[in-house]
């Protein structure tokens, strides 16, 4: 069931906010078989949240650009690729077809990425996510979906949307032969490849501008790509509140805030 933001009113203020917190999901409605051509259920409850431009951009490259070989590293135009920003920014209802260059498209996307005011992964966060690259295997997965559940819905459901993206990307990063026996060249951009492009996007210690931007040490460097990738190989799990801990949470709202239980499952 979809729902409108309108149908939260009839809450208290503070049930809303226990509600955009909860980011509550089930397993099985994450499974791409029982979506029924709809859109992966949002974590968030409340509707999903993720940008015209970056699910515009998403699509395009999607369609157009998966045997492009080095999207994401191919210079663009731009000219053609600010023109495309400001058309976004106006709010108008930009349609990407088959004839704009992706590598415009993959411009534009990098740098939305690159110039939000707060990244994707909140700079609160910063530390807390380049922490988990020295941790391995179960213990580390379960630290970072932990640090994703505290993500405003916005930037997870953005994050998800993008993650999803770059995994489709990089499964096309090796040739391939078609049903005929042609050869389909592939993009060459690896999982590696990608999370060393896009992880100083998405992980920011410092606002763009300010002095010590660009001055990221090493160690800071390798991990930020190191814990992307993590991010991109494992997204389908990562994001999958699991129902032990759903149940977790809806025992201790049963105590707290039974108005909000009788909410989910009314709604459910």
């Amino acid at each position: 069931g979809a729902m409108s933001v309108d149908s939260i009113t009839d809450l208290s203020d503070n049930a809303s906010k226990l509600l955009e917190a909860l980011q509550l999901s089930h397993p099985h409605e994450l499974d791409p078989r029982r979506s029924l051509g709809q859109k992966m259920l949002s974590l968030n409850p409340i509707i999903w949240q993720v940008p015209r431009i970056v699910d515009r951009c998403c699509e395009h490259i999607e369609a157009h650009g998966l045997q492009t070989v080095g999207i994401f590293r191919v210079g663009s135009s731009k000219k053609r690729v600010q023109q495309l920003r400001e058309e976004f920014d106006q709010g108008l209802d930009v349609f990407l077809d088959e004839h704009q260059s992706v590598h415009d498209v993959a411009a534009l996307l990098k740098e939305f990425l690159r110039d939000m005011p707060d990244p994707l992964v909140p700079r609160e966060l910063y530390a807390a996510f380049l922490s988990t690259a020295s941790m391995e295997g179960p213990a580390q997965l379960a630290t970072l979906q932990l640090l994703l559940f505290l993500l405003p819905p916005c930037h997870s459901d953005t994050l998800h949307r993008l993650l999803r993206f770059l995994s489709e990307v990089a499964r096309h990063a090796e040739s391939s032969r078609g049903p005929n026996g042609q050869e389909i060249p592939g993009n060459k951009m690896t999982i590696s490849n990608l999370a060393t492009i896009f992880g100083p996007n998405i992980l920011q210690k410092d606002k763009p501008g300010e002095k010590d931007t660009g001055a990221m040490n090493f160690e800071d460097s390798a991990a930020i790509i190191l814990v992307l990738q993590r991010l991109i190989e494992h997204h389908q799990t990562l994001f999958m509140v699991s129902p032990e801990m759903q149940r977790h949470v809806l025992r201790r709202l049963f105590q707290s805030d039974p108005d909000v239980i009788d909410y989910l499952l009314r709604r459910k």
